[in-house]
């Protein structure tokens, strides 16, 4: 099974800066692999929030992550700022594509990391993908 990272036009949707913590890092001494995808995860959350869905958490649909990946290009140490940009291309009927790259306040023109996510929106219910709310294509596209 292949890991499936679909290509094509990207835009920049959203950017943030997250404190990377003393608990990020590992015995080796840099950030561990796995907060490299907690970042990813904030980044994620705040741009669904800057979307203004209203009902992501109690409505009857909801975006859930089934695909994602980190290539890490650099390691990262506390204590570091982590500059995360989200970038979007064109939506698919129940999903889009979410790219990350991440940048240390150290060497802020470098990637340290460039990440993805496949986002699918479902019905809660009946755990099935259903179509893209207007709201969220209007904005991706």
């Amino acid at each position: 099974m292949t890991a499936v990272q679909p290509e094509g036009e990207r835009r920049q949707a959203h950017t943030c800066v997250l404190p990377m913590r003393w608990g990020d890092m590992d015995a080796y001494g840099h950030l561990n692999n796995v907060a490299y995808f907690r970042f990813m995860e904030e980044a994620r959350v705040r741009l669904l929030d800057a979307m203004q869905i209203s009902d992501i958490e109690t409505g009857r649909e909801a975006p859930v992550v089934i695909n994602a990946g980190c290539t890490f290009l650099s390691q990262l140490a506390y204590p570091d700022d982590i500059r995360v940009v989200c970038l979007v291309g064109e939506p698919g009927r129940s999903s889009f594509m979410i790219w990350y790259e991440l940048y240390s306040s150290a060497q802020p023109d470098q990637p340290a990391a460039e990440g993805y996510s496949k986002v699918v929106w479902i019905d809660r219910e009946t755990n099935r993908s259903v179509p893209l709310p207007a709201l969220i294509r209007q904005q991706l596209a």
